[in-house]
C-alpha cells in the first residue's frame, strides 16, 4: 500500500458510482471491482469494528494489524484473482424468546473487511434504488425512523387495516439461486457476484463440526443485511410500489426494517386482496409468511368507529413492530393517537438476560455489577426510551433492581434483607427511567 490511504478519494470513488447508478436506473452494471483497490481495501479496513468476536481463525483484528499493509495487499490480490476462499463462519445461538434462539454467523476478521469492501461498492449502487418504506440497515436511517414515520402516518390517516408480514426464518431460507437472479438484474461485475457466491456457500462451524446449507445468509456478516435489503426490495418494496397501489382504491403504505415489515391500507378491501396475493408473490422468490404472525387485523381510531364495529371486532387492536407495541390512546386534546410500548416478549427478554447475568456474575464486586448493570440499563432506556413509554421503563428498573437483589441474596447463607439492598442503591444507584428518543409526532404537535 503505497503513501497514506485517503477516506475522501474512496468517497469520491462512491459518489460517481452513486451518479452512474442514479442516472442509469435501468442499466446492468458490469464494472464496478476496479473500484476495490489497495485504498479502498484501506477505508474498508477502517470502517470495520475492531472489537467484535474472532472467527473460525481466532484472529483479533490487532494481530491482523500488525502486518496490516502486507496484509491487505495479499487480500486483495486473491479477491481479485479469484483465488480467495471463503472461511466458513462461526456460529453461536442468541436468546430470541419463547425459548428460541437466533443463529448468528461470525466471520473471520479478514473476511469482515472484505466483505464491507463489497457492501460499500454495492451500498453506492443500491441505495439509488432503494425505496422509502425501506429503513434496516441504511445510511441515516434506523428503526426509530421506521416507528416514527408509521405512527404519523397512522395517525394522519386514522388509522386503517394494517397487515403483519412475517417470514419464515427469512435469513436461514434466502434461495441463493433466487437472489442471484435478483443480483444480476443490476449487478454483473463477475470479481463480486463471485465473492458473494463464495460467501453464500462458505459453510457453518457449530461444535466443531463444519456444514453447507444450500440455503440462506448468515446473520451477523456484513454483507448479509445488504443482501437481504436488495432481495426484498424486489420481493416486496418495488412490487408494492409498481404493481399493488397502482390497482388500490384507497391509500396504502409499506414500512420495512431488513425482514420485520407492515402495510397499512385505508380500506379494507385494499387490505384483503393484499393479504390473499402476498403468500403467492413471496412463494415465486422461495419465502413463507408465517401463518400464525402473518395476519391481517383492523386498527382504525376509535373515533372512526361505530359501537357495531365495536361490537363486531372480537380480534386483537394491537400490534407489534421493531420491539413495541402500538395501541390507540386518548392524547391531549382527547384526541386519539397511536402510542407505543415495550412490547411483552421484548420485555422478558430483556429481564431474562439481566437475571441470567446477574446469578452468573453475583460474587463479583458490587461496584462491578453496578458499573454493568448501568451500561445495560443505558443501553435499554436508548432504544425503549420514546414517547409515552415511561411506565413500562419504570416496570424494567424495579424488575432489574427485584433480579439484582435476588441474585446477591445467594451469595451467601444469611442472605441479604431489603433493609440492605435499599441502603446499598443509595449507595450504588442505578439510571432512572428516561424517554431519550421523543417522538416526531408528538414534537411537532406538542412543541
Amino acid at each position: 500500500m503505497k503513501g497514506t490511504s485517503s477516506p475522501q478519494n474512496v468517497c469520491t470513488k462512491l459518489e460517481r458510482i452513486a451518479e452512474l447508478a442514479r442516472r442509469s436506473p435501468d442499466m446492468k452494471l458490469s464494472t464496478l471491482a476496479h473500484h476495490i483497490d489497495e485504498e479502498w481495501l484501506a477505508e474498508a479496513y477502517r470502517r470495520t469494528r475492531k472489537d467484535g468476536a474472532t472467527g473460525v481463525d481466532g484472529q483479533s483484528a490487532k494481530e491482523y494489524e500488525v502486518n496490516l499493509q502486507s496484509n491487505l495487499e495479499l487480500l486483495l490480490d486473491r479477491a481479485k484473482s479469484g483465488t480467495y476462499r471463503a472461511p466458513p463462519v462461526r456460529r453461536v445461538h442468541i436468546p430470541k424468546g419463547k425459548g428460541e434462539t437466533r443463529p448468528l454467523g461470525i466471520p473471520t476478521f479478514e473476511d469482515k473487511v472484505l466483505q464491507r469492501a463489497v457492501a460499500m461498492v454495492l451500498e453506492a449502487v443500491y441505495e439509488q434504488d432503494f425505496l422509502d418504506c425501506s429503513y434496516g440497515f441504511r445510511p441515516g436511517r434506523s428503526a426509530h425512523g421506521a416507528l416514527d414515520d408509521l405512527q404519523n402516518q397512522l395517525v394522519v390517516m386514522g388509522g386503517g387495516w394494517v397487515l403483519e408480514v412475517d417470514f419464515r426464518k427469512y435469513f436461514d431460507t434466502l434461495d441463493h439461486a433466487k437472489l442471484r437472479e435478483v443480483l444480476t438484474q443490476r449487478v454483473t461485475d463477475g470479481v463480486l457476484l463471485r465473492l458473494i457466491s463464495k460467501w453464500l456457500h462458505a459453510g457453518v462451524m457449530e461444535d466443531g463440526q463444519i456444514h453447507y446449507p444450500s440455503t440462506g445468509t448468515p446473520q451477523g456478516g456484513v454483507i448479509s443485511p445488504l443482501l437481504a435489503n436488495i432481495f426484498l426490495h424486489e420481493v416486496l418494496d418495488g412490487w408494492f410500489e409498481r404493481e399493488v397501489k397502482p390497482r388500490l382504491k384507497g391509500t396504502a403504505r409499506l414500512f420495512r426494517y431488513a425482514d420485520d415489515a407492515v402495510m397499512i391500507f385505508a380500506n379494507e378491501a385494499d387490505a384483503r386482496r393484499v393479504f390473499e396475493v402476498l403468500p403467492k408473490r413471496c412463494e415465486k422468490y422461495g419465502l413463507t409468511l408465517h401463518p400464525e404472525k402473518t395476519r391481517l387485523l383492523d386498527f382504525r381510531s376509535p373515533a372512526k368507529k361505530s359501537s357495531k364495529d365495536d361490537d363486531d371486532d372480537k380480534g386483537s387492536r394491537t400490534f407489534d413492530l421493531l420491539g413495541f407495541t402500538h395501541f390507540w390512546a386518548p392524547g391531549r386534546a382527547r384526541k386519539w393517537v397511536v402510542m407505543r410500548k415495550t412490547a411483552r416478549d421484548r420485555f422478558r427478554r430483556s429481564i431474562g438476560n439481566i437475571r441470567a447475568w446477574c446469578n452468573l456474575h453475583r460474587h463479583d464486586p458490587v461496584p462491578m455489577q453496578q458499573r454493568a448493570l448501568r451500561q445495560k440499563i443505558n443501553g435499554h432506556y436508548a432504544y425503549y426510551g420514546i414517547s409515552f413509554n415511561l411506565r413500562a421503563l419504570g416496570r424494567f428498573l424495579y424488575a432489574v433492581t427485584l433480579a439484582w437483589w435476588r441474585a446477591l441474596r445467594r451469595r451467601s447463607q444469611r442472605g441479604m434483607p431489603w433493609k440492605k439492598m435499599d441502603a446499598m442503591l443509595r449507595a450504588y444507584p442505578l439510571p432512572p427511567p428516561r424517554i431519550v428518543c421523543q417522538s416526531k409526532h408528538f414534537r411537532s404537535a406538542n412543541p
